[in-house]
């Protein structure tokens, strides 16, 4: 007689370790997996996201004599309105909303000109010209500061009264130059998928082309002007560099919001203010965010509009 071996394939894995167990179950039901997979790479990025929101509202609300923790040791807000009284925040935030507005209307109008020319009409060194107008995001701005400065203060013979020191012209000149390539890039892909019958048939009407892109090609496109406006006016609302060279860091000379968080810092008299730093910075990220918000519902409107369109 011979002796029957156990089997651990039939025992419907009583015999199987956790592990085993686990990589069974995996490959009979893989989305499950992909499902786990999901949330924890969700929660990772929830994580690294919002923890440095979360420490800013711990530096803004915890007590000037309290120790920093995880947890706040104690409640107190004041850190919110003493932003106000230790520097002009107010007009620092005005600045780089004004300043940031200004660019983004002046980047799409100019924008969706050459992106109508580059998407809808075919001439002799289109791809070229194209290349080229994108080439200038590719540089550094620091290759720009040089003659603008000198160019913004005056120093260029023959150009002296293109003095723009200290004034919004001497930001939203070169912000629109830096960010235009992009939202050309954008705009030119959104128009050229646009069909030619429906220009077509707004210019059988008496349309101009002018209005065939403010009327049927632009509202058509409202994902990609929605994501190119906001793209632009993100980048002018957080930019330092140009700002801060092309004034003398005053509030009334058009500084920005980050100019007026910097000035916070000698706020104190012997030491840092971390939490004023902090409860401006929560103060400024707002009208970004709230934007986003507002923004993604609209991106998402304009795109299921124009699938039922189709």
């Amino acid at each position: 007689m011979t002796a029957e071996t156990p089997s651990t394939e039939s025992d419907g894995g009583e015999n199987l370790g956790p592990f085993q167990r686990w990589a069974r179950s995996a490959i009979q039901n893989p989305e499950k997996v992909y499902r786990a997979m999901f949330y924890v790479v969700t929660v990772f990025f929830l994580v690294t996201t919002l923890f440095p929101f979360y420490w800013l509202l711990v530096l803004a609300v915890t007590p000037e004599n309290q120790a920093y923790a995880l947890v706040p040791n104690g409640f107190d807000p004041s850190a919110f309105v003493d932003v106000f009284d230790a520097v002009a925040f107010a007009r620092f935030m005005f600045n780089s909303l004004l300043l940031a507005t200004v660019t983004t209307v002046f980047v799409l109008l100019i924008a969706s000109l050459a992106g109508y020319v580059f998407g809808r009409l075919r001439f002799p060194g289109r791809r070229p010209l194209m290349l080229i107008v994108l080439a200038v995001s590719y540089f550094p701005p620091a290759a720009f500061l040089l003659p603008l400065f000198r160019l913004f203060t005056g120093n260029i013979p023959g150009l002296g009264f293109v003095e723009l020191y200290n004034t919004p012209g001497a930001m939203i000149l070169p912000f629109s130059a830096l960010f235009l390539p992009l939202s050309i890039f954008i705009l030119t892909t959104f128009y050229g998928q646009i069909p030619d019958g429906l220009e077509d048939a707004a210019r059988v009407e008496g349309t101009t082309r002018l209005g065939a892109l403010f009327r049927v090609i632009m509202p058509l496109s409202a994902p990609g002007v929605a994501t190119a406006g906001v793209l632009t006016f993100i980048a002018v609302y957080n930019e330092y560099f140009f700002s801060s060279l092309m004034t003398n860091g005053e509030a009334a000379t058009w500084s920005p919001i980050v100019r007026g968080i910097l000035q916070l810092q000698q706020a104190g008299q012997f030491e840092v203010t971390y939490g004023m730093m902090a409860a401006g910075s929560i103060i400024a990220v707002l009208p970004v965010a709230i934007l986003v918000v507002v923004a993604q519902e609209k991106i998402v409107s304009g795109l299921t509009s124009g699938a039922l369109k189709e």
